[in-house]
């Protein structure tokens, strides 16, 4: 799946993160529940990360980003879109940057316009 070096790199050092959270949380003792479920968390980004990776090309996975950026609730309602797409086979090819602005557009919630009359 991964076939870059830096992919390879990446991986490596989310594994490394992850020995690290575990092994705090058996230090711990007490708060390991809560190390338990951050890592947990952790590991649920990453495998989402390593799916989104797959199924979208490098421009719409920095589009994706840039909307994270202004509006972090909306994009990740299309990464779980894009990830419910994806576990249910809709998805033949990798998405491009301009289907990944067309999903934007489809998923965008209807814009609040006023009208202002004046008399």
């Amino acid at each position: 799946m991964s076939g870059t070096p830096d992919d390879d790199r990446l991986e490596e050092l989310r594994e490394k993160k992850m020995q690290q959270l575990r092994d705090q949380a058996e230090g711990q003792g007490g708060g390991s529940d809560e190390a338990a479920q951050e890592a947990a968390r952790e590991q649920a980004e990453a495998q989402q990360d390593a799916m989104l990776k797959q199924y979208l090309t490098d421009g719409a996975r920095q589009r994706l980003n840039a909307v994270e950026m202004s509006k972090p609730d909306f994009a990740e309602s299309v990464k779980k879109q894009v990830l419910a797409l994806a576990q249910s086979g809709r998805i033949q090819d990798r998405i491009d940057e301009e289907q990944m602005k067309d999903l934007l557009r489809e998923l965008q919630p209807e814009s609040k316009s006023f009208d202002i009359r004046r008399r």
